[in-house]
């Protein structure tokens, strides 16, 4: 290929290349021929040549050594050779370079130049790429240019200055006499360079001149020159917009000031073309971000409103986004629109249903509560599944906020681990758990619908494991078929039993799910007469199984049934053995000090009685090992809580030199009954619970207890925590 060939002759030859490697050997002969023609004095083609090199450029072949001939260029009397050099010095030129510096004198000259397109290279490159330094240098001559009677000049200086202002913000303040004097120009060119120029350098103060153009492109009529699809320059009104945001941001006279100008533009532009919703949005933005009046805030809702129904995706997308920001500050304005909404939840686009999706979490409250969480579950059997956890979260935080009552909170919680178990958080078992504790009256309610969940499906293994825990507590209550709140189901101790085995040999349960399964099987055989047998058979299967914990689980209660069944009994209630490390009720912290009476509701862990606590951890085989049989030593009895007439009295009995059993007796001599009465003991982490019946300890340990008793009276839910730290008839050798 010939040095000489056309730029258009080296584009074809480039693109005819078939391989990356031919390309790179056609541009490296063109690179080479370029090179050589540069060295020569007299080269007539300079232009011709730089033309071609900003092309490999664009490639993204090396060029810089073009450097120094885009500086000879720019110094050349000739305009075409000045077209390109300038352009290659945009191209190939930044601040850092030291060459940039090399062309700061042309620059100065060519901004003084008789012809108004020179002058215009000189600026559009000082503002693409000018340093700090020849900032400052040419900033007198922008300040003359942005005077001059050309308007097509003024236009590039202001947009020169703003590159300036940019890099210098000092210099603004020479500018300002300027840039105050351009917004009085016809020409609609300048005055957007001015409105830029003026965002730039809030300090010149230009309010009511700002208002006056904006006014009159408003309710102007129309123009040919400035008509975009029926609005006039959206382009400057949207610049005068976002400057009107600037200056009434935390200014609440010039928000004032503005307020009706902002109503005029939001009722006078019309929204059925793009162009005119760009205006509305930026409207919309502005009123909302200044100090604007609660009339024109809720005009900005209802437009978003509007932009909801639009067919284009974009809009309702960013409609949205900016109906979310402001949903907790004008929450009734966006609530009126609740309904286009929740309809956004069934849209196609997956963005715009997460956004619907947030805005819709955002909008509920104790009033819609039962109407907005009816769509949100709707929308969650059928919602893509990356959403599905996000909406799992959502509902669960809106029900624990805004639930009318117990009932409808678990009936809610249940039906999102019906449907999307599998995607709700880690935490979700043992907050629903601590619920249903707590609300006693439904205990019969709750064991009956989760035995069905149950049978219709063990797939979801938060459901599973909530419906184990369930059933090895309440056990008793589904056995007996009797239940108001529900349709009475006679459900045998094999139907249960089957139950359970079935979650503990399905291949869908997890370790922790056959976990649970497998504690509440132990704990049934509290609870039934005629099953013992089948339910020590079941738990002997696991002695052996592979996963660690649960074999180890399965051997504990294989201990309780072979060495200690005399026990048994007592040892579920009262030796609690936690599935999951939890810290249940704060009783288990090391405080010396005794808990306050709290408020808070309390619940037990998974696969714990309902009436017991413990701490995290804690092998019953270390519990019991070693544990031989003795009669029990009488110990005295002491009153430990007194309050309201109710009285918690205590005894110590040694069940051996190292084994001890704590009674605790509660007694009630007010006039009044008391019902749901629950007594929760735990001991610290410092000292569990194997330091009362173990042989394992080789030093003493002081011995503390925390209880929480709680009961409900004449109507009323009570609740108290003390600590106990001494024990009749215990001494420091005893331990």
């Amino acid at each position: 290929m010939s040095p000489s060939v056309p730029l258009q002759e080296m584009i074809r030859a480039i693109r005819s290349a078939r391989t990356q490697c031919e390309e790179r050997g056609v541009i490296q002969r063109e690179c080479a021929a370029i090179r050589a023609q540069f060295r020569q004095s007299d080269n007539g083609g300079r232009s011709h040549n730089l033309a071609k090199l900003l092309y490999v450029h664009m490639l993204g072949y090396p060029a810089h050594f073009g450097q120094m001939e885009c500086v000879r260029m720019i110094a050349s009397p000739r305009y075409s050779e000045k077209r390109v050099g300038y352009l290659g010095a945009m191209m190939l030129l930044d601040e850092k370079q030291d060459a940039s510096l090399l062309i700061t004198n042309s620059i100065k000259n060519d901004l003084s130049h008789s012809n108004q397109y020179v002058q215009s290279l000189a600026l559009c490159t000082l503002a693409c790429m000018g340093s700090a330094e020849m900032c400052r240098d040419l900033a007198p001559e922008i300040d003359r240019l942005l005077r001059a009677s050309n308007s097509y000049i003024k236009k590039k200086a202001a947009l020169c200055a703003v590159h300036i202002v940019r890099k210098v913000h000092d210099l603004g303040e020479m500018f300002a006499p300027a840039a105050r004097s351009l917004l009085s120009e016809k020409n609609h060119g300048v005055l957007h360079g001015a409105v830029v120029l003026i965002t730039e350098d809030t300090h010149i103060h230009t309010h009511i001149l700002i208002f006056e153009i904006m006014k009159g492109l408003v309710i102007s009529g129309y123009s040919p020159e400035h008509d975009v699809a029926g609005i006039s320059d959206p382009f400057l009104q949207v610049r005068i917009l976002r400057l009107l945001r600037i200056l009434g941001h935390n200014n609440e006279a010039a928000s004032d000031a503005m307020n009706d100008l902002l109503a005029q533009v939001a009722t006078n532009t019309d929204s059925t073309k793009t162009v005119g919703n760009a205006v509305l949005y930026e409207t919309v933005l502005t009123v909302l971000d200044i100090k604007s009046e609660s009339g024109l805030r809720v005009l900005a809702v209802n437009i978003l409103g509007r932009f909801l129904l639009n067919n284009d995706r974009n809009i309702r997308y960013i409609a949205m986004i900016s109906l979310q920001k402001i949903v907790g500050t004008d929450h009734n304005a966006v609530q009126r629109h609740r309904g286009t909404i929740v309809d956004c939840l069934k849209d196609q686009d997956a963005s715009v249903k997460r956004r619907a999706l947030d805005l819709s979490l955002a909008l509920v409250s104790a009033s819609n509560i039962r109407s907005m969480m009816k769509e949100l579950l709707i929308f969650l059997s059928s919602c893509p599944l990356e959403l599905r956890s996000q909406a799992a979260s959502g509902i669960f935080i809106a029900a624990e906020r805004y639930a009318p009552s117990q009932r409808w909170h678990i009936d809610t919680i249940l039906h999102v681990l019906t449907t999307a178990g599998g995607d709700v958080r880690d935490e979700t078992v043992p907050n629903l758990i601590q619920l249903i504790t707590n609300a006693s009256e439904l205990h019969c309610y709750t064991v009956h619908k989760l035995y069905r969940a149950l049978l219709t499906d063990i797939s979801q293994q938060s459901l599973v494991q909530v419906a184990c825990w369930c059933i090895g507590e309440y056990g008793d209550l589904l056995l007996r078929g009797e239940c108001q709140e529900t349709e009475p189901v006679q459900v045998s101790e094999d139907d249960v039993l089957d139950a359970l085995e079935t979650v503990l040999q399905s291949h869908m349960s997890s370790p922790a799910t056959r976990g649970f399964a497998l504690t509440a099987t132990m704990k049934l055989s509290t609870r039934i007469t005629d099953n013992v047998d089948r339910i020590r058979s079941i738990v002997s299967i696991y002695g052996s199984c592979i996963d660690v914990e649960l074999q180890q689980r399965a051997v504990e209660y294989n201990a309780l049934f072979k060495k200690y069944d005399h026990m048994r009994l007592s040892a579920l209630l009262l030796c609690l053995f936690f599935p999951q490390v939890c810290d249940l009720l704060d009783l288990l912290g090391g405080s010396e000090e005794t808990l306050q009476p709290s408020p808070a509701a309390g619940g037990t862990a998974p696969g714990l009685p309902a009436n017991t606590a413990s701490t995290a951890g804690g092998d019953l085989l270390d519990l019991l090992g070693g544990l031989e049989p003795a009669p029990l030593t009488p110990a005295p009895t002491v009153q430990v809580y007194e309050k309201d007439g109710v009285t918690l009295t205590m005894s110590c009995e040694k069940q051996s030199a190292t084994g001890l059993t704590v009674t605790l007796t509660a007694s009630n001599s007010t006039e009044s009954d008391i019902s749901s009465l629950t007594l929760q003991a735990a001991v610290p982490k410092v000292c569990n619970e194997d330091t009362l019946v173990t042989d394992k300890l080789t030093a003493p340990v002081n011995l503390k207890m925390r209880v929480r008793i709680s009961y409900s009276s004449q109507g009323s839910a009570f609740q108290d925590t003390i600590q106990i730290d001494a024990f009749p008839g215990l001494s420091a050798a005893g331990h």
